[in-house]
């Protein structure tokens, strides 16, 4: 009976270390794995329209358009773009994002006040801003006007004789919250950085440079829309284009950037034009109804003065900051998951033939 007993107690032992070399030889091999796979989705030939198909004999039909997948397979694409937001961490991605981005606010501001000084009175600069962020909740763009106050307290003939040495600096600290978005859409698109230094800097400089020169625009629109109407005898409605059409201009210029930044700022080929329109779309209509909707909520329920007292202002707008950061987010997993749909992690990357 003794010799059964201290058999069976053997066994049981030699199972248990069998079981445990097995699971910490299967824990290694997962560590091992890579982080793509596990996401990686079937590439469904059924959305290829006639003629959309590789010209290769490989058995995988790619789509050359995210229009038959959006059409055929928006169900899968949406399970798909929930499953990555929680596999990436989305919202703390996004945290991270605004923390960076706050740190690049202000020198962004500072960069924005010296190139509008070097062109046009600087203490206009507020009311045409002021016309341009209806998309910024009201109690919070105090924090950005502040701001421009403290920079325009330098002067205007200072700050443009001063402006190289400043913009260039206020320009490399705006760049590191470009550095951060960047960073998060490697995040969302599964891929990891390998660009040089020199080469990511110059890539993030770049969309800091387009940024600035968006805005500047937008203001430049606002200054010439009421001369131009002046001129042909329509000064009166001056106010009112502005009124309105500042909306389809918010649109247009944030749809293109959005493009652009989805496009180019993940460290991968880029693919055509048509396969990231579909999250640009997505994140232009979400943060507009977004940003419009908090500010109702801002203004009529939230009292973070009450709460936080002479940071309230500083919250509201780090809010709409995230809420900002994931919307983006969430429109490059919905491109990522239609290229994953069409086949791009098993064949050539969407467009990029």
């Amino acid at each position: 009976m003794t010799r059964t007993k201290s058999g069976f107690v053997a066994s049981l032992a030699l199972i248990a270390a069998a079981s445990a070399v097995g699971w910490v030889t299967g824990a290694r091999r997962g560590q091992r794995t890579p982080r793509r796979s596990p996401r990686a989705s079937r590439p469904v030939a059924e959305v290829a329209a006639p003629g959309e198909v590789s010209e290769s004999q490989d058995p995988v039909v790619r789509a050359t358009s995210p229009l038959p997948i959006l059409r055929r397979q928006w169900k899968a694409v949406l399970r798909g773009a929930l499953k990555r937001i929680n596999d990436d961490r989305l919202l703390l991605v996004a945290a991270g994002v605004v923390f960076y981005g706050l740190l690049a606010l202000f020198p962004g501001i500072t960069a924005l006040v010296s190139s509008y000084a070097l062109f046009a009175d600087g203490s206009t600069i507020n009311s045409h801003l002021q016309q341009l962020a209806a998309v910024v909740p009201a109690g919070t763009y105090s924090v950005i006007e502040d701001q421009v106050g403290r920079v325009l307290a330098n002067g205007d003939t200072k700050l443009g004789l001063a402006f190289l040495s400043s913009l260039a600096l206020a320009l490399w600290s705006a760049n590191g919250g470009l550095k951060a978005v960047i960073d998060a859409l490697n995040v969302v698109y599964d891929e990891n950085e390998s660009r040089g230094f020199i080469k990511l800097n110059a890539v993030s400089l770049g969309f800091t440079l387009g940024g600035l020169g968006a805005v500047l625009s937008a203001i430049g629109l606002v200054v010439a829309v009421p001369i131009v109407l002046s001129m042909i005898g329509m000064a009166g409605k001056g106010a009112l284009l502005i009124a309105y059409g500042r909306w389809p201009l918010l649109a247009l210029l944030t749809l293109a950037g959005l493009a652009v930044l989805y496009r180019h700022a993940p460290d991968r080929p880029s693919p055509r034009w048509r396969w990231v329109l579909p999250g640009g779309v997505f994140a232009t209509l979400t943060w507009i109804a977004g940003s419009a909707l908090l500010s109702y909520y801002l203004g009529h329920f939230a009292d973070y003065d009450a709460t936080y007292g002479s940071l309230g202002a500083a919250i509201g707008l780090m809010v709409w900051m995230w809420m900002s950061a994931i919307v983006v987010l969430v429109g490059g997993e919905l491109n990522a998951e239609i290229e994953a749909l069409a086949g791009s992690g098993r064949l050539r990357r969407p467009g990029t033939r």
